[in-house]
């Protein structure tokens, strides 16, 4: 058996290099760009998380003065802040649903509308939404557009909500005089929570409807 020289294992080595070479050093240089590349992202994404929660806990804070009452001019501040520079996170929008209670508190309904609107139209996530929905249900009802209200609620609220949403419904339909759909709305709600958290509350508008009944 023949056994290469030197020379030719030389060119073999050179050989195989210039094929693989390049291509593993690009591989190379690319896993590391997408290894950095995510780090850096990770870091960006995390240092927004926290910039944003210090900009929501100070509009939680504009509460915490002697009065009680949040500082409109710090609020619409720091609620513009939280959608300017943070719009992509969680806490722009827990700051909409704060500025849209402050908004309801000081009876400016419509403001109220649009900051929750917003939160439903394109949420953060499934809880996000829901709790702006049922909000904004109460704020179109308190403006006496109750069958607005009733329709942004249709559809599935998923079994987290579902006790809250059946609630906020039959409310709506007591508004609307309409008993029977309200007492199975009510009906509904009571049988997605557990025996001890429907006594209360909700037993009582059941009790009140039945009287109404009577």
């Amino acid at each position: 058996m023949s056994t290469r020289t030197e020379d030719e294992e030389l060119a073999a080595i050179k050989d195989w290099w210039q094929r693989n070479g390049k291509p593993l050093l690009t591989g190379g240089a690319l896993a590391l760009v997408v290894v950095f590349g995510w780090q850096a992202w990770q870091k960006h994404q995390t240092n927004q998380a926290q910039g944003a929660s210090q900009v929501y806990q100070q509009l939680l804070e504009t509460a915490l003065n002697p009065s009680g009452k949040p500082d409109a001019g710090k609020v619409a501040e720091l609620a513009t802040k939280l959608k300017t520079d943070f719009g992509g996170t969680h806490y722009a929008q827990y700051g909409s649903l704060f500025v849209a209670k402050v908004a309801v508190e000081s009876g400016k309904l419509d403001d109220a509308a649009a900051e929750l609107k917003a939160v439903v139209d394109k949420p953060a996530d499934a809880t996000l939404g829901e709790l702006a929905r049922q909000r904004l249900a109460r704020v179109l009802a308190a403006q006496g557009k109750v069958d607005d209200a009733l329709k942004l609620l249709e559809g599935d609220a998923g079994k987290a909500f579902l006790a809250s949403r059946e609630e906020l419904k039959g409310d709506l339909l007591v508004q609307l005089g309409r008993s029977d759909e309200a007492h199975a709305a009510y009906e509904k709600a009571k049988a997605a929570l557990t025996e001890d958290a429907a006594v209360g509350g909700l037993q009582m508008k059941l009790d009140d409807l039945a009287k109404g009944d009577a």
